[in-house]
C-alpha cells in the first residue's frame, strides 16, 4: 500500500504539474446573476515546504519582502506552512531565522512538518506522529509564544487517525481553493501556464461560490490560495502571481474586495479557521487531480 501510495503521489506531481489544463468553465447568465447575491473575494496566501535555509538569494526572504511591498497593496500577510526540522528549511539556523522575520512581519506561522524529509503523516506510526506534532508544535511555539492553531498535511493527505491527531494537538486542517503547481524546486524550474492555471481553477471555485459553498467571514470570502516559497522561481515571480490573481477574478466575473488581500493578521487567522475542514469525513475539493489521487488511495 505505501510503494502504491508512493507511485499516486509521484504521478499526481507529474499530472498537476507539467499536465494539460481546460479552458475556464463558461460564466453562464444564471451563474453572473447568483454571484451579485454573494460577498466579495479575498485572496487568502499560504506557502508551503518552508523556511528556505538557502544563503543565496533566499526565496522565502524574497517572498516576505514582496508580501510587504507590491503595487497592488503593501503589507499583505500570509499563513506559512513551514517544515520545522527540515535541514533545508527550519531545521537550520537559516531556516529558523527567517521563521522568526516572517512571525515579526505579522505572518502565521502553521506546522506543515517537523519530519527530516517531506514526509506524509498517514505514512508514520502512531508514536512517530505524536512526536512529530509535538516537536513541530514546541517549535513554533518557541518563537511565536504559542501552539500552531493550523496544519497542511503533506500532499493534503490525511486519515482518522492523523485527522484526530491534529484534534488532540489543537490544530486545525486548512487545504487549499487554488493551487499555483509551483512544487517544482530541482529540475525544470519554471511555470509557462501559470496564467492558464488558475485562470481555470478560479472558475471551478466561482461555480462554488455562486452556489454559496463557500463560507463569508467579515463581510467576505476567504479564497485559499497556495504557493511554495522555497521554489526560487516563485519568489522572482511572486508580485505578477498577485496580478494573475485579480485577473482570473476579472475574467471569472468574480467581485474582488476593496483589499483583495490579508493586511491583519489576527482577521486572516479567523478567516483560515473559517476555512478549515472541521470533521474528517467532510467533502473536500481540492484543485487538479489531488481528489482522485487520494480517493484511488483510499481503495
Amino acid at each position: 500500500m505505501k510503494s502504491f501510495a508512493i507511485a499516486t503521489v509521484l504521478m499526481a506531481l507529474a499530472l498537476s504539474l507539467g499536465g494539460c489544463i481546460s479552458a475556464p468553465i463558461p460564466l453562464t447568465p444564471q451563474t453572473e446573476q447568483r454571484l451579485l447575491a454573494q460577498a466579495p473575494v479575498r485572496f487568502l496566501l499560504t506557502f508551503d515546504d518552508g523556511p528556505s535555509a538557502s544563503g543565496y538569494n533566499n526565496p522565502s526572504r524574497s517572498v516576505v519582502a514582496d508580501l510587504a511591498k507590491n503595487p497592488l497593496l503593501p503589507g499583505i500577510k500570509a499563513v506559512f506552512f513551514v517544515q520545522t526540522e527540515a535541514s533545508r528549511a527550519g531545521g537550520s539556523p537559516r531556516g529558523r531565522k527567517t521563521m522568526e522575520r516572517e512571525h515579526a512581519a505579522g505572518h502565521i506561522l502553521a506546522f506543515h512538518t517537523a519530519t527530516a524529509f517531506h514526509t506524509n503523516h498517514r505514512w508514520l506510526n502512531d508514536a512517530e506522529l505524536e512526536s512529530t506534532l509535538t516537536q513541530g508544535a514546541a517549535d513554533i511555539a518557541s518563537i511565536t509564544g504559542a501552539p500552531p492553531l493550523l496544519v497542511r498535511p503533506p500532499f493534503w493527505n490525511y486519515d482518522k487517525r492523523t485527522f484526530a491527531a491534529y484534534q488532540r494537538h489543537g490544530m486545525h486542517v486548512l487545504l487549499t481553493d487554488l493551487s499555483a503547481n509551483d512544487g517544482k524546486i530541482w529540475g525544470f524550474n519554471g511555470s509557462p501556464r501559470r496564467r492558464a492555471n488558475l485562470y481555470r481553477q478560479l472558475s471551478v471555485v466561482r461555480e462554488r461560490i455562486a452556489l454559496g459553498e463557500l463560507p463569508t467571514v467579515e463581510g467576505v470570502i476567504p479564497v485559499v490560495v497556495t504557493f511554495h516559497d522555497i521554489n526560487r522561481y516563485t519568489a522572482r515571480h511572486l508580485q505578477e502571481y498577485l496580478q494573475i490573481l485579480m485577473d482570473s477574478a476579472r475574467i471569472n466575473g468574480v467581485k474582488t474586495a476593496v483589499e483583495p488581500f490579508y493586511t491583519d493578521h489576527a482577521t486572516l487567522e479567523r478567516a483560515a479557521l473559517a476555512r478549515t475542514v472541521k470533521e474528517v469525513d467532510e467533502p473536500v475539493h481540492l484543485p487538479g487531480v489531488w481528489n482522485w489521487v487520494w480517493d484511488a488511495d483510499s481503495h
